[in-house]
């Protein structure tokens, strides 16, 4: 072959070579740029973004937020245990008629049960024949006094009536008092001693106003003073407990009397005020908790016992603080707390920053971000993952 031929053949050839490189520039240059570019020359805290990605974060202001000084607590609503009575009949018996309900309310002294008790008879009849004997030695010494002034009796009689009717006062005083215990007036016992006869019914009453809340007796049962379950139960619902107990880190800052805000589950939205009336001296050896209560009023009674609540203890002024939404802060594998800031919304530097409160919906920055800086909120875990992806 001629030199010209083969000069003819490798120009052809560099054609076709050149032809296809510029085809293959060509066809790379339609497709769209990588989702996620990194330049290899950023920092490794470093991520940009494309366009497209940058329309899926939302950038938020670290802005300053008051945070309340205060100690949450989760718990439950209780009977106010001072406004709540166990009542018992004080002498045993058995039930003659019940006169509430369960649920009933009830004002103090108001009739809540009768018993016949046997204690109530002996002592009524105790009253009668300590009466007659006090009358008898009254006629006596009366007597007898005319008597030795007739000179018909002698001294040592007259003593020793004097003496019988002394007795008979006296225990005609303690069978007065025996029956004062079981309530009864001094119209009542003069009533039994003119009748002389004896009755053993014997009336419990309510020792406030209140709402019967458990009734464990019916006619016919046999009652014993402090024998559990109590007769009946009354409670004051005026006034009821939030209970709970707190972390002992936080049992130095409350204090008895301090405001108190109370989260009712099922009464969503709504917040109740009450006072912290109660803080343990002494907190518990196994969870290492400090059990306290709050009085709430409930005048509507639309609270009850075994609700849930969560307290809230106003224990100082409000601080004013560096403050990003929670979803903007991103708990990093080695534990460290880190947001993304950022300038013009495509590149985003990691921040390790260290927190205080969380309150709100919000996170305290107490190192590591300043106020009006802008960081990622939603997507800050996208950056985070993209950022481990480009250190590999």
């Amino acid at each position: 072959m001629s030199k010209s031929s083969m000069f003819k053949l490798g120009a052809a050839v560099l054609l076709v070579a050149a032809a296809g490189l510029l085809g293959h520039v060509a066809l790379n240059s339609r497709q769209p740029p990588p989702v996620a570019a990194t330049s290899s020359a950023a920092p490794h805290d470093t991520v940009d973004v494309s366009e497209l990605q940058a329309r899926q974060i939302k950038l938020v202001r670290a802005d300053l937020h008051a945070f309340q000084t205060r100690v949450d607590a989760v718990g439950y609503i209780d009977f106010n245990q001072d406004r709540l009575a166990q009542v018992f009949s004080p002498y045993p018996g058995r039930v003659l008629q019940v006169q509430v309900q369960a649920g009933e309310d009830v004002k103090k002294g108001q009739p809540l049960f009768a018993i016949a008790s046997p204690d109530l008879a002996q002592a009524e009849s105790t009253l009668i024949s300590t009466a007659g004997l006090l009358a008898l030695s009254q006629r006596t010494l009366a007597r007898t006094r005319q008597m030795l002034h007739a000179q018909a009796s002698a001294q040592k009689d007259l003593e020793q009536a004097t003496s019988d009717q002394q007795t008979a006062a006296g225990n005609y005083q303690a069978a007065r008092q025996a029956l004062r215990i079981f309530g009864k007036s001094d119209a009542e016992m003069q009533r039994i001693v003119a009748s002389r006869k004896v009755d053993d019914r014997f009336v419990v009453v309510s020792p406030f106003a209140g709402r019967v809340t458990a009734r464990t007796i019916a006619p016919g049962t046999l009652v014993q003073p402090g024998t559990t379950p109590a007769p009946l139960t009354i409670a004051d619902l005026s006034n009821v407990w939030a209970v709970a107990n707190v972390d002992e880190g936080s049992a130095p800052a409350l204090r008895a009397g301090e405001p108190v805000s109370v989260a009712i589950s099922a009464l969503p939205g709504r917040t109740l005020k009450g006072t912290l009336d109660y803080v343990g001296d002494a907190v518990d050896p196994n969870t290492h908790r400090l059990a306290v209560h709050a009085a709430i009023e409930d005048s509507t009674h639309e609270l009850r016992p075994q609700m849930l609540a969560t307290l809230t203890v106003q224990t100082g002024e409000p601080m004013r603080a560096v403050a990003v939404p929670t979803n903007a802060v991103v708990r990093e594998g080695d534990g460290s707390m880190t947001v993304f800031a950022t300038q013009d919304g495509r590149r985003f530097v990691r921040r390790e920053v260290r927190l205080g409160l969380q309150q709100d919906g919000l996170d305290q920055v107490l190192h590591g971000l300043a106020a009006n800086e802008q960081v990622a909120g939603d997507g800050a875990l996208f950056l985070s993952a993209a950022l481990a992806l480009q250190s590999q």
